[in-house]
């Protein structure tokens, strides 16, 4: 996962104050339940030593999401009392945090992006007789998106009714304006649900490019206005999924680490990497109850495993942070990218291991 989403974050100073809680609306009095989740996390971010700004700042920014229906949640965060950050979670955190530092909190924005998944959702509405010479509309929406962020934010839309008499040259047209939209997104996968017929004509006609892409699914396919087209059908599909890019990195990860070349795995050797800048990505068992402590200086590229060797390289304002915090902003500051692993996926020693841009001379 490339994480230049991040970037406009670390280019400003901290200590950041950062907050994940549910916004969803779908529940009785959703702003008297608000309240009181931002009750508890201001708290929690007073008692970390969080400034009056930054507290104050936190609260113009949560639940401004209104408009957003279904169940969700937002990650906001500040820095010297401006907003430095917010983005809508497509699902509610696990739990509402709030935490006050040196480095932003961003790994569980990172984990809601995952697995980052491009795509076209196709919706071909039809309900008359099987033939082109009825009478009737044929009505296509498409979403072009990434999964599961379209949940939240709505991808393109485009919206068709085209007649039944002309829904075979229609289709082949239909098909040719998809694979514009699928080139913008690099789209890897085409979801196609709605009545059968209609919908084979038009994935037969669907060009070469989009043909290997293809998935149909069952059911009339309906979303809740405001969320990710066909947002049911693409939970079940994609889960448990990785992007192909990801997996691409995944793949050539292993294929190092077989042959002795271009890897490393544990903390301290992907620590080791980042300070030189070596990481072309790293992979990472998610542990958000991990207690592993780096040390880090101002710049991205400071951290170790001991303030003793930063202070070797002439740092002298160290912190102890959390290690994906640390992990996180040398990623960003190096341009390296990140893989989130299951562990039954990959296990890794520290639960980390880096695919290095280029291997250690002999």
């Amino acid at each position: 996962m490339r994480l230049s989403f991040l970037e406009p974050l670390y280019k400003q100073p901290g200590p950041f104050a950062s907050v994940y809680l549910d916004t969803s609306r779908d529940i009785d009095d959703p702003d008297a339940a608000l309240e009181l989740r931002w009750r508890h996390l201001r708290d929690a971010l007073m008692s970390e030593g969080a400034d009056q700004d930054s507290v104050e700042a936190v609260a113009r920014m949560v639940g401004c999401d209104t408009d957003v229906p279904g169940a969700h949640g937002q990650a906001v965060f500040t820095a010297h009392g401006r907003p430095a950050l917010m983005d809508e979670l497509p699902a509610p955190p696990a739990r509402d945090t709030a935490r006050f530092g040196t480095l932003p909190d961003t790994m569980p924005l990172i984990v809601q992006h995952a697995p980052g998944i491009p795509y076209l959702a196709v919706h071909v509405h039809y309900g008359g007789r099987h033939s082109t010479d009825a009478t009737g509309t044929v009505r296509i929406d498409v979403e072009a998106g990434i999964w599961p962020h379209t949940k939240v934010m709505p991808g393109h839309r485009l919206h068709q009714e085209i007649p039944v008499a002309d829904w075979l040259h229609a289709a082949e047209a239909i098909g040719r304006e998809l694979e514009g939209h699928a080139r913008c997104v690099d789209s890897e996968a085409v979801v196609v649900a709605g009545d059968v017929w209609a919908r084979g004509i038009l994935v037969r006609r669907l060009p070469a490019s989009l043909q290997g892409q293809v998935t149909t699914v069952e059911g009339a396919g309906e979303s809740q206005p405001g969320r990710a087209l066909l947002e049911h059908r693409l939970e079940g599909l994609f889960d448990g999924h990785m992007a192909a890019h990801d997996q691409a990195l995944l793949d050539a990860f292993l294929a190092q680490q077989a042959r002795g070349g271009a890897s490393a795995e544990g903390l301290s050797a992907a620590v080791s990497a980042l300070q030189r800048g070596r990481v072309k990505a790293l992979f990472l068992n998610n542990h958000p109850e991990s207690t592993l402590r780096l040390r880090v200086g101002p710049e991205a590229g400071q951290l170790s495993l001991t303030e003793e060797e930063l202070r070797s390289y002439g740092v002298q304002d160290i912190r102890e942070e959390r290690a994906d915090a640390a992990l996180t902003r040398a990623l960003v500051g190096t341009r390296a990218e990140l893989v989130v692993v299951s562990e039954q996926q990959l296990r890794m020693g520290d639960g980390v291991g880096v695919l290095l841009r280029y291997a250690d001379p002999m």
